[in-house]
């Protein structure tokens, strides 16, 4: 019989696992943010925690989307900066642009539905909410960027998605 300590995971498979395939979604959006766009019928869905280590957020979407957040990139995004660490986009929300910068440890999910392609990831430890305090007002209702809200979509307003059907069960 094996000896105990033997089969404890002290390299951390797990993580580096999870570290290199965040890498898959590093390349993927180094693909999107060259000249050419994102090819052919591809699409991201990527999910996130809101509250995590070095996301930025503007404060009304912190409110609204105060644990997780999905956005999804095809026609509409700027700016697109894919770095080591993490990725910074332009995208619309309200017909206004918004800055969100994301590290690759705060991404949950990821997928490409026109290929099936997706990605799950273990959830980042949070910030604690003393450093990011949240703004106390109520969120605001729901509007077209929830699906559950549209029933024919704006095209020019982002589409923000819950991808629970995606999950396994």
């Amino acid at each position: 019989m094996a000896d105990d300590h033997n089969s404890h995971d002290l390299m951390r498979y797990d993580l580096m696992a999870q570290e290199a395939l965040r890498g898959v979604v590093r390349q993927a959006l180094e693909k999107a943010a060259s000249p050419q766009g994102i090819p052919g019928d591809h699409h991201f869905y990527i999910s996130f925690q809101t509250r995590a280590p070095g996301v930025t957020v503007p404060p009304e979407l912190a409110e609204r989307y105060p644990d997780e957040m999905t956005i999804v990139m095809q026609h509409q995004y700027w700016e697109l900066s894919p770095q080591d660490w993490g990725f910074s986009v332009v995208l619309r929300f309200g017909g206004q642009p918004k800055r969100l910068v994301i590290p690759y440890a705060a991404v949950t999910r990821f997928h490409d539905p026109s290929v099936p392609f997706a990605l799950q990831f273990e959830p980042a430890p949070l910030a604690p909410t003393h450093a990011a305090p949240r703004p106390t007002a109520r969120p605001a209702p729901a509007t077209a960027a929830e699906p559950e809200a549209a029933k024919t979509p704006d095209p020019d307003k982002p589409k923000i998605v819950s991808l629970d059907q995606f999950r396994k069960k």
